[in-house]
């Protein structure tokens, strides 16, 4: 009986210490909280940022990293003033065979694009965009290209004269293609995807104002994005609540050809004149790709026809500022908004 009696009062007394060393542990030791990492790099011929919220600091950084060089890798691939770089091989032989899987869902993804916008998005623009940089360039003659100048430099432009045959691209003789107005999306969408398989859920990749925001910050809301004011710099005319969606703006109020003249640089591919129908044009969609080139489509397409191809489109939506500085939204954007006190 003495021998039970002791047994019990030693397993009291170490139940008694596991409660004490848990206890302390838990003391010692709390369960880590989500933070923000993030990191900027120039890249793309713009700033990239990017954030994620993690509970270690150094898998965040590695995410981080790993997303980068996915960037690096469209940026190394789809810059054509690289002369190494893929796109610039096509451009100069006219022809790449066995192309990337990436530049080849790029130029698919594109030909789609000039299909339901008829036109208004077009990747062999660059001949265009090339002859007006040389009106306004340096010895140039500052003045608008001749119509006969425009009408012979159309003929280059056209991107169902490209052909992609499995991972073989072909292009018409002397036709240049950029990829300016899609890139940047899809850098966001390899980026995004690279944070995903790395086990991040909440975070954004911004690229010059090109985002893709997945999850919630820290303290559960979602991700805020202001959409600039054109006329008055570090002005908002708006701010969104986004998760798991992609925002571009494509706009003349940044770049131009000419500064005196203020000649945008985002051109027409079917007049062969720089587009001169909106302000901007803010596309919210899916994913990066998506909000890339459509905004630039509807910057071309202008309000109406803009407008009309956003709403056949299914989670899609809009803003747009017009010349007489209107603001139009699209008739699901206001569910993004966040409400004004």
């Amino acid at each position: 009986m003495m021998y039970k009696t002791v047994t019990i009062a030693l397993i009291a007394i170490l139940s008694v210490s596991f409660m004490i060393n848990c206890i302390d542990k838990n003391i010692d030791s709390p369960e880590p909280q989500p933070q923000i990492y993030n990191d900027t790099r120039s890249i793309m011929d713009t700033i990239v940022t990017i954030k994620v919220v993690d509970t270690d600091s150094t898998h965040a950084r590695e995410a981080i990293d790993n997303a980068f060089e996915k960037v690096y890798f469209v940026d190394s691939s789809m810059d054509y003033f690289d002369n190494s770089s893929e796109l610039s091989r096509l451009n100069t032989n006219s022809q790449l065979l066995d192309a990337s899987k990436d530049l080849t869902y790029v130029i698919n993804k594109s030909i789609y694009y000039k299909n339901i916008t008829h036109g208004a998005f077009d990747i062999t623009v660059l001949p265009l965009l090339d002859l007006w940089k040389s009106k306004f360039a340096p010895g140039g003659t500052h003045q608008p290209p001749t119509e006969d100048e425009i009408r012979e430099t159309l003929r280059l432009v056209n991107a169902s004269n490209i052909t992609v045959g499995g991972n073989n691209i072909y292009i018409q003789e002397g036709m240049k293609i950029t990829l300016g107005g899609i890139a940047k999306g899809y850098a966001l969408d390899v980026a995004i995807d690279s944070l995903r398989k790395d086990g991040i859920s909440s975070g954004f990749v911004d690229a010059g104002g090109n985002g893709f925001y997945i999850g919630h910050k820290p303290d559960g809301t979602s991700w805020r994005v202001g959409l600039q004011n054109p006329n008055v710099s570090q002005q908002v005319i708006t701010v969104i609540e986004i998760t798991d969606m992609a925002v571009a703006t494509s706009g003349n109020y940044e770049r131009y050809f000419s500064e005196e003249a203020k000649v945008s640089h985002i051109a027409d591919p079917r007049t062969g004149y720089p587009s001169q129908n909106l302000i901007s044009a803010t596309v919210i969609a899916p994913v990066g790709i998506d909000s890339d080139a459509l905004s630039t489509s509807v910057f071309v397409l202008g309000e109406q026809d803009g407008l009309e191809m956003i709403e056949g489109l299914d989670d899609v939506e809009c803003l747009l500022i017009t010349n007489d500085k209107r603001i139009v939204r699209s008739s699901g954007f206001h569910k993004y908004e966040v409400a004004s006190n």
